[in-house]
C-alpha cells in the first residue's frame, strides 16, 4: 500500500501520517529585483535568478483574480485546500502503475511551489495534500491567493502576476485588463502550448473558454464578453538582461556593491531600484546606433553615454548589444586623441595662460622631450601663430603639446582625473607610461595628443564638468532602492566637488562652441563639444574616432571602433574620422533626447589669464597678420591655416579637420 493509499484510508493513519508532516517555516523566496527608468514606473529591467516580484492582492483586479480562478479552481473560496477527486486519481494511477496525475487546487498548487518539487510522485502529493490542509488552517484565503499568484509560472521566464504582466504586455499587475487576466490565466496550464506566440488557435482557444466561463459563473458580464477582443499580446524576447539594457543592469549592480548593497541580494531580495536613465534619451541612443550602423561593416562597435552635468546621472547608456556579461565599450578604455586638448585648455587657462594668446603651430616641430621624433599637424596644417582658440578648432598638436609641456603633463593628468577619469584601470595607474614606454609611471606631454586611453564613461564626465562650470558630480546609475516592504535601502545624495573656476570653464566652454560651430550641430541649441580620431599605427587608416560635447542640460560622449585596434572604414571605405560618424551620432542623438526641452545659453567667455603667455616666436606675428584671414572665430585672431608639404608621420594621433566644425 502506498503512502497516499495510507493518506486515503482515513482514521489513525490519516492523523499519523499528518503530525509526521510538519509545515516548514514561512519561505523565503529568492525575487527578481526590478530596474525601474527615472520616472520609477517604466520597468527597465529585472534582475535575478527568477524573473519574480511579488505584489499584494490588492492590486490585482479583480477581474484578472477570478479568471485566474475560473482556469484553475472555481471552488477555491469553498474547499478545505484540497481536490479529494483529484487525490483519487493520482492514488488509482498509483496503483495502477500509471503516470501520477490529478488536478489540484490553487492551495495545492502553491503549496508545490513553496515547499515541494515539481516531481510527479504519489509520496509528493500526499504530501501536498497534507500541507495544503495546514496551510488553509494558518492563512485566510485571500492570503494563499496571494502567494499563489506571486509565485505560479506563466511562462517566458515570469514567476508570478507581476512578471507575466511584463512579459506578455509590458505592464505592470494593476494595469492588466480583463482580457489580458484571461491570457494569463489561460497559459498557467500549460505555459509552453498556450502561449500565443507559440500556438495561437490553442491559446486563442482556451481564451475563449475562460471567458465563456466567467460569464456562466456571473464573473463577466454576457454583452460586453462578446465584444471583447483578443488582446495584443508582447512577442517572445530573451531576458532584458540580454541586449543593450544588460550593460546597463551590470553597472547598477557594480554601483549597488559600492553602497553595500552585493549582487546576491540584488539578485534575490526583490528590490525596487529607480536608475537615473530616462526612457526617451535611451530610446533616442538605441535608436540613432542602430540607424547610424546599419550597412556599416559588421566589426565597427558604438559606445554612447550621456549624463546631466547638474546632477551626474547618466541619462543614456549603450556599450554594445549583446547584454549582461558581455564586453562594454562604454566602459573599456580607448585612446580619447584630441578630445584630450580641452583637459590641456584648462589647465593653461587655470595657470593665467589665455586662449587669446599666440602659440607656434608650426608642423614639424621638435620638442626636447620627444627625443628628435618630430610632432606634426594633421594634414599638415601650418599655423606659425595662432591663438589657442583657432588651435583647438583646427585640433592642431604642436601647440597644445607646447602648452602642456609649459603647464606640467602631471598637472593635467591631476585635472583629468579630478574631473572624473579614474585613477586606474584593470588595477593600474590611468595616464601614465607602462613599462617598456619612455618614463614609466610618469605623464608625458603627450597627454595633450590623447595617447593615454580613459573609458567613454569617464571622458563624458570630464565634459560633464566643463558643462557644469568646472563642478564635478560623480557619475552614478542609481537614484533609489527600496524593498518590496516599501522600506527604503538607500538614497542618492550627489556629491559636488568644485574642480575649476567657473571663469574658466566658462572659457572652455568659449572655446569648444567654437570648435562644435557657430550655431552648433544641435538644431536650435548652444552646444560645445570636440571631435578625435586616432591614427593607426603609421597607417593612412584609424583605429578609434570620437566626439564629445555637451549643451547645458546634457554631454555625451560617441565613440567608434572596433573590439581589438583595426582601421575604421565607411561601408564606402573611407576612413572613419570625429567629425564624420560619430559627429553626426552626437548631434542626432541630442536632437532626440532634448526634443521638447528649452534651449539654454552657455556662459559667456571670462576672458581670464594673460594673452602674452604663448610661445609664438617674434616677427612671425607680422607676417601671419599680413597673411590673416578673419574666420570669425570668438576672441581669436581668425589666422588662416595653410597645408604644408606633406610631413613624415608624427605620433599614432591626429585631430580632427577642420570640417568637423563647417
Amino acid at each position: 500500500m502506498t503512502v497516499l493509499l495510507l493518506v486515503l484510508a482515513g482514521g489513525v493513519g490519516v492523523a499519523a501520517y499528518a503530525s509526521s508532516v510538519p509545515l516548514p517555516a514561512d519561505p523565503v523566496v529568492a525575487q527578481a529585483s526590478v530596474l525601474y527608468y527615472r520616472d520609477g514606473r517604466t520597468v527597465l529591467a529585472r534582475v535575478g535568478a527568477n524573473n519574480r516580484t511579488d505584489v499584494p492582492l490588492a492590486r490585482v483586479p479583480l477581474a484578472v483574480r477570478r479568471a485566474v480562478l475560473t482556469a484553475e479552481d472555481r471552488n477555491f473560496y469553498h474547499h478545505a485546500g484540497i481536490s479529494v477527486r483529484g487525490i483519487g486519481r493520482a492514488a488509482l494511477a498509483d496503483v495502477l502503475g500509471g503516470d501520477s496525475q490529478g488536478a489540484s487546487t490553487i492551495t495545492q498548487q502553491y503549496v508545490r511551489n513553496a515547499y515541494l518539487t515539481q516531481q510527479r510522485t504519489a509520496e509528493r502529493k500526499a504530501k501536498e495534500a497534507v500541507l495544503a490542509v495546514k496551510i488553509e488552517r494558518r492563512y485566510s484565503k485571500d492570503a494563499i491567493l496571494e502567494r499563489y499568484l506571486n509565485t505560479v509560472y506563466f511562462g517566458r521566464g515570469a514567476y508570478g502576476i507581476e512578471a507575466a504582466a511584463s512579459a506578455y504586455f509590458g505592464t505592470t499587475a494593476d494595469r492588466l485588463t480583463i482580457a489580458q487576466g484571461a491570457v494569463l490565466a489561460a497559459v498557467i496550464k500549460d505555459p509552453t502550448n498556450f502561449d500565443p506566440a507559440i500556438n495561437a488557435q490553442a491559446a486563442r482557444d482556451r481564451w475563449r473558454y475562460i471567458v465563456t466561463t466567467m460569464v456562466n459563473l456571473g464573473w463577466a458580464d454576457q454583452a460586453e464578453s462578446v465584444r471583447l477582443p483578443y488582446p495584443q499580446v508582447a512577442p517572445r524576447s530573451a531576458d532584458a538582461t540580454s541586449g543593450p539594457l544588460g550593460l546597463v543592469a551590470d553597472q547598477v549592480e557594480r554601483e549597488l556593491a559600492g553602497h553595500g548593497i552585493p549582487p546576491q541580494v540584488l539578485r534575490t531580495a526583490g528590490l525596487r531600484v529607480v536608475t537615473t536613465l530616462d526612457a526617451g534619451a535611451e530610446q533616442a541612443a538605441l535608436n540613432q546606433i542602430r540607424s547610424t550602423l546599419a550597412g556599416q561593416p559588421p566589426q565597427l562597435r558604438a559606445a554612447l553615454v550621456a549624463v546631466e552635468p547638474a546632477t551626474g546621472a547618466v541619462r543614456a547608456y549603450y556599450g554594445g548589444a549583446q547584454g549582461s556579461g558581455f564586453f562594454d565599450d562604454a566602459a573599456a578604455a580607448r585612446p580619447p586623441a584630441s578630445t584630450f586638448k580641452p583637459l590641456v585648455l584648462a589647465e593653461g587657462l587655470r595657470q593665467g595662460v589665455s586662449y587669446a594668446s599666440l602659440w607656434d603651430g608650426s608642423s614639424p616641430r621638435t620638442f626636447v622631450s620627444r627625443r628628435g621624433v618630430p610632432l606634426v599637424n594633421h594634414d599638415g596644417l601650418q599655423c606659425p601663430v595662432c591663438t589657442l582658440d583657432e588651435a583647438m578648432v583646427a585640433s592642431l598638436n604642436t601647440p597644445f603639446y607646447a602648452l602642456a609641456e609649459r603647464v606640467g603633463p602631471a598637472r593635467i593628468r591631476s585635472l583629468a582625473v579630478a574631473s572624473g577619469v579614474s585613477e586606474r584601470y584593470d588595477g593600474k595607474p590611468s595616464m601614465v607610461d607602462r613599462p617598456g614606454d619612455a618614463t614609466p609611471g610618469r605623464t608625458r606631454a603627450d597627454i595633450a595628443l590623447g595617447i593615454y586611453p580613459v573609458t567613454p564613461a569617464d571622458l563624458t564626465s570630464v565634459y560633464a564638468t566643463f558643462a557644469a562650470g568646472g563642478t564635478r558630480v560623480d557619475r552614478r546609475f542609481v537614484e533609489s532602492v527600496s524593498g518590496s516592504d516599501g522600506r527604503q535601502w538607500y538614497a542618492a545624495s550627489p556629491r559636488h566637488v568644485r574642480v575649476l573656476p567657473p571663469a574658466v570653464a566658462a572659457d572652455v566652454s568659449a572655446v569648444l562652441a567654437d570648435a562644435v560651430g557657430t550655431d552648433g550641430p544641435v538644431p536650435g541649441r548652444a552646444a560645445a563639444g570636440k571631435t578625435g580620431t586616432q591614427q593607426y599605427g603609421d597607417t593612412d587608416d584609424n583605429s578609434d574616432a570620437w566626439m564629445v560635447g555637451y549643451t547645458p542640460q546634457l554631454a555625451a560622449v560617441v565613440w567608434l571602433g572596433r573590439a581589438e585596434p583595426g582601421p575604421i572604414r565607411e561601408a564606402s571605405g573611407a576612413p572613419i574620422q570625429g567629425d564624420g560618424l560619430p559627429a553626426r551620432l552626437w548631434r542626432d542623438f541630442l536632437t532626440a533626447a532634448l526634443a521638447g526641452q528649452p534651449a539654454i545659453a552657455l556662459p559667456p567667455p571670462a576672458h581670464v589669464g594673460s594673452t602674452d603667455a604663448g610661445d609664438a616666436r617674434a616677427g612671425d606675428d607680422a607676417e601671419g597678420s599680413r597673411s590673416a584671414k578673419r574666420t570669425g572665430a570668438a576672441g581669436g585672431a581668425g589666422r588662416s591655416l595653410v597645408p604644408s608639404t606633406p610631413q613624415p608621420a608624427g605620433p599614432a594621433t591626429k585631430g580632427a579637420t577642420p570640417a568637423a566644425h563647417a
